[in-house]
């Protein structure tokens, strides 16, 4: 879940309601703790309450990422039988359809290009996949992603020219040569990584088409495509269950523990993993909770709680205010320029946001009178002028999802999107315009081929532009406000 304006909520507040730490007051709970109040003297080495409070909010800030990323992992690649289960590591698991209100794996999920999973392990070898020729027509991208969430780089038409192609990703310890008939090679930071494969779905008819382009998306060990002796079996991980209680609480540092042996430190983060250290949190050893006093407890869980007011400040101050855009939270380690605030905003909002060099994104949060948009107080209409359309060099979509569980809406029309190959079943207006109904009831059956139904409450829509022109990307264009009817 990049370009233009991203106003992600209009009320700060917003963010926190979901974690635990932020319903805590500090200074009321820390009452309890008199007996060691936030200046008392600590034993060598460890730090004082507010020290540990500083720290645990850069941690939650720079490793929130990590921790949602690993959400999907065991998610889709570990938990067998659970609704959001994929495919083991290092095959490949397709959805035949655009995603719906039942996917709930990830937020703010795309409902335009059915996706394909590959969560790869690649300790061992390199994995090499196969593409096959897509032709020029068609939107694909396969989006590389590391355990930080970094966008580490892309397979997609830019690479291919629509023909087909093999291709080798390695992990950070991999010294081997790369073999004849291997197109270009990728290089992960991290042992642990995922191919987000996009398909366009061009029209509903379009579909038979794309479950065979998945058919002949493979993957296959480099031992295996190179036919040499595959190197010796490494023991198995015992990867904990996920638990998002957990994960938003205290047990969010035993997960952060757990995961730092397989996110090999860069020398920038030297003095932070230094820092992590302090509170108990070191690579691949337990967290231990019942160890901590009261007040370190106290401390930790009101350093959750910073971390989150933080980000509601930076989304009040910066992002609805268009200093940063939605372009700035997405990409590699060297486009983000270690900008934890920035990884920890877009993984809250929209986890595996695409680089803006592949698709923009444009979200409405509040109306054109900067109101929180809300469909159980309001009828809302986005027009766009004749000449007005979204420019791309793709395709565009404005997707409607629920502004509690960030989940696509359930609606009796089934639909969740209007995108660009809709137009020529869209109702023009007199001058040749197209206005879109977004709200909870109909608007009448006359105006029901360009309604996105609401929920009866609060939402928001995204305005995605793959592979967008250059006016997107440099705010030549803009886009229309979305104005409230009644």
């Amino acid at each position: 879940m990049n370009r233009l304006t991203m106003p992600f909520l209009a009320i700060a507040a917003t963010l926190c309601v979901a974690l635990v730490a932020c319903k805590r007051e500090p200074s009321t709970e820390r009452a309890a703790d008199a007996a060691a109040p936030a200046g008392a003297a600590t034993a060598p080495g460890e730090p004082t309450a507010d020290e540990a409070r500083a720290i645990a909010k850069d941690a939650y800030i720079w490793g929130y990422p990590v921790v949602e990323n690993y959400k999907t992992l065991y998610q889709q690649a570990l938990e067998q039988g659970g609704a959001n289960y994929r495919a083991p590591f290092n095959r490949i698991g397709s959805l035949n359809n655009v995603a719906t209100p039942k996917d709930t794996a990830i937020v703010t999920p795309n409902s335009d290009t059915p996706y394909s999973f590959l969560w790869m392990d690649l300790r061992a070898e390199p994995l090499v996949l196969s593409i096959p020729a897509m032709g020029t027509q068609r939107y694909f991208s396969v989006q590389l992603i590391d355990l930080y969430t970094y966008n580490f780089d892309y397979i997609n038409q830019s690479v291919t020219d629509g023909k087909a192609g093999t291709f080798l990703i390695a992990g950070p310890d991999w010294k081997g040569e790369t073999p004849k008939g291997i197109d270009k090679v990728f290089r992960s930071e991290t042992p642990f990584a995922y191919a987000l494969f996009r398909t366009q779905l061009i029209s509903p008819k379009d579909l038979d088409n794309v479950k065979r382009l998945q058919a002949q998306y493979k993957v296959q060990p480099l031992s295996a495509f190179a036919g040499t002796p595959a190197p010796p079996a490494l023991p198995p991980v015992q990867f904990p269950p996920y638990d998002a209680q957990k994960a938003n609480d205290l047990g969010f540092f035993s997960y952060l523990a757990f995961l730092l042996p397989y996110a090999p430190m860069n020398d920038s983060e030297a003095a932070l993993r230094d820092r992590l250290a302090k509170i108990g949190v070191v690579p691949g050893k337990p967290f231990d909770e019942s160890a901590l006093s009261p007040a370190m407890r106290q401390a930790l869980l009101d350093g959750i709680g910073d971390a989150n007011k933080e980000l509601a400040n930076f989304v009040a101050t910066q992002i609805n205010t268009d200093k940063v855009h939605s372009a700035d939270l997405f990409g590699s380690r060297a486009q983000l320029k270690g900008n934890a605030l920035y990884r920890f905003a877009g993984a809250k909002q929209g986890i595996y946001g695409n680089s803006a060099s592949e698709a923009d994104y444009q979200l409405y949060f509040v109306d054109a009178k900067e109101q929180p948009l809300d469909a159980s107080k309001h009828d809302y209409a986005l027009r766009f002028p004749k000449d007005g359309l979204p420019p791309t060099n793709a395709f565009w979509s404005v997707t409607m999802y629920d502004g509690k569980s960030k989940l696509l809406v359930d609606n009796p029309l089934n639909r969740y999107l209007i995108n660009s190959p809709m137009l020529g079943s869209l109702k023009r207006d007199a001058d040749g315009g197209i206005t879109l109904y977004m709200q909870n009831a109909s608007p009448g059956k006359d105006k029901e081929a360009n309604w996105l139904p609401a929920p009866n409450g609060p939402f928001y829509v995204v305005l995605r532009n793959y592979s967008p022109k250059p006016e997107v990307v440099d705010r030549t264009w803009k886009r229309p406000a979305l104005e409230p009817k009644r």
